[in-house]
């Protein structure tokens, strides 16, 4: 049986798991407290501490390396690609380590999973990072012709359900148009058509609905006009609008169920801000489906905020009419991880090999 060794890196925390084939055998979040991180200047620094941290954890719960079979990892931020499983290689850490694309924590797992699996000799794999690039060639264009949109969005998340959703449907992926909703800090709302997200929502930027942390897309004429009476530089706005925007900026608070517990002591606020939210997310549900011509197979709503009978109820209600809701909950990245990576390792899919 394949023994896998799961990293994810976030900002402030590193998951981690190990996964007996199909089934977890152990698993943990490591929270890096913001006081030890800031000892770091760059983020490429934390390498040797997060990779002392993992093996740790290895030895606390008494899995020895050399039982592992493979290592999967949560690609970083690379080059647009399609989607799939990567060998990492020399390429891929050669960009994850310099930043050429963006520097992010999760950067440092294709560098600590290719460091170790070289040391004991077993493959190393990232699994739809959140650069997957399948937009056909009319979403990249927007309404000015040096601004073009970009694919980035929760793909791990969003082909592991898709896949899920079409083991529940009893059909390939592959055969299916599926409409995928990425709930959580930031949300994303994809048009899968026969395996490929060909239009998408930049949900790192915060395109789209807002979310919990992200403004979402703005009015034009009044961004511009913020802009310039803010007297804030690019940088403050961004953080501003991507990370403090959304629900946070409305309501004082990223998390949903707080937001519930407002309504329910009567805010009438929360609530507006609340079915404000939900409409935008259905808007947005609409827009994928005039993609698929509005001939959809499921509509799949995932992420922490599917949890929420309260959001995606409202949200059936509005979408029902286009197809199937499905609802999935959870971020579900470690599964997701192991499961990609056993597709390669058992034949089913073979690896996609990075180039810079």
């Amino acid at each position: 049986m394949e023994r896998l060794l799961v990293i994810n890196p976030g900002s402030t925390s590193t998951k981690l798991a190990i996964y007996d084939g199909e089934r977890e055998y152990r698993s943990t979040t490591i929270n890096h407290s913001a006081h030890t991180l800031a000892e770091f200047g760059d983020i490429m620094d934390q390498l040797d501490f997060r990779t002392a941290a993992l093996l740790a954890w290895l030895s606390e719960i008494g899995v020895g390396v050399e039982t592992i079979t493979a290592i999967v990892c949560r690609g970083g931020l690379l080059r647009p690609i399609p989607g799939g499983v990567y060998a990492v290689n020399e390429a891929m850490t050669g960009d994850l380590r310099s930043g050429r694309y963006g520097k992010h924590a999760s950067n440092l797992g294709g560098l600590i999973g290719f460091a170790l699996g070289q040391r004991l000799g077993i493959p190393c794999y990232v699994v739809d990072p959140v650069v997957v690039d399948e937009l056909q060639p009319e979403a990249r264009v927007s309404g000015h012709p040096k601004i073009s949109r970009v694919s980035i969005f929760h793909a791990l998340n969003h082909k592991a359900m898709a896949r899920r959703a079409a083991d529940l449907l009893g059909k390939p992926y592959a055969a299916l148009k599926l409409i995928v909703v990425h709930l959580g800090g930031g949300i994303s709302v994809g048009a899968h058509r026969y395996g490929q997200v060909v239009d998408v929502n930049n949900a790192l930027n915060g395109e789209g609905p807002f979310s919990p942390e992200r403004s979402g897309t703005l009015p034009t004429t009044e961004l511009i006009r913020f802009y310039f009476d803010s007297g804030a530089t690019p940088e403050q706005l961004l953080k501003s609008f991507v990370g403090r925007g959304g629900l946070v900026d409305h309501l004082g608070t990223n998390d949903l169920r707080e937001v519930e517990k407002q309504m329910a002591s009567g805010s009438k606020r929360a609530e507006v801000v609340f079915r404000a939210m939900a409409l935008q997310i259905c808007k947005e549900i609409g827009r994928a489906a005039a993609v698929l011509h509005n001939d959809v197979d499921a509509i799949v709503l995932t992420g922490g905020m599917a949890y929420s009978r309260a959001l995606t109820d409202l949200i059936m209600d509005h979408v029902e009419y286009i197809g199937q809701v499905m609802v999935l909950p959870g971020e579900n990245e470690l599964e997701a991880l192991a499961q990609g990576a056993l597709r390669v390792l058992r034949g089913l899919e073979k690896p996609r090999f990075y180039e810079s």
